[in-house]
């Protein structure tokens, strides 16, 4: 699969970098003054914008689910990704697929027989998977589910 943009936790994550600057270049400049003004009014409308993707571990508990896909040389591949969180917390993790292609069959049992270690016990906001157990194409398609329970759990 080619991505054509960064991932979205890749471009909020770099959204966010570049406001802490700004606030951090706001707070260095000493008094206010009507120069400043721009810089304060800048930091205050972009605090507004972080707070609405949800700060870390602010997810309420649940379980839920989701599906993601992605492409394979034949064919688009969709699976089902369940989540259960406890303080923002992966406790359990379930990936179904409904493979098209034979070969996808052999690396999707691949990726459910590998995705618990990589996710239980961690937070929500680290999940961001690329290879498990030799499967890359299936973690496309399980972290396009994972941004969709971020946005389905944010309190």
């Amino acid at each position: 699969m080619i991505r054509t943009t960064a991932p979205t936790s890749v471009r909020k994550g770099a959204a966010l970098a570049g406001v802490a600057g700004l606030l951090v270049l706001a707070g260095c400049s000493g008094t206010a003054d009507a120069e400043n003004d721009t810089a304060t009014d800048t930091g205050t409308d972009t605090s507004t914008e972080s707070s609405d993707s949800g700060a870390a571990g602010e997810y309420s508990d649940g379980t839920y689910t989701a599906d993601g896909s992605y492409q394979t040389p034949e064919t688009v591949e969709t699976i089902s990704v369940t989540l259960t969180l406890a303080d923002g917390v992966v406790s359990e993790v379930e990936v179904t697929g409904d493979p098209q292609a034979r070969e996808s069959e052999q690396y999707q049992g691949q990726f459910i027989d590998g995705i618990s270690d990589e996710v239980v016990g961690k937070s929500l906001d680290e999940i961001e998977v690329s290879r498990v157990a030799g499967s890359s194409l299936t973690s496309g398609g399980f972290n396009e589910a994972v941004e969709s329970i971020k946005e389905q759990a944010a309190a």
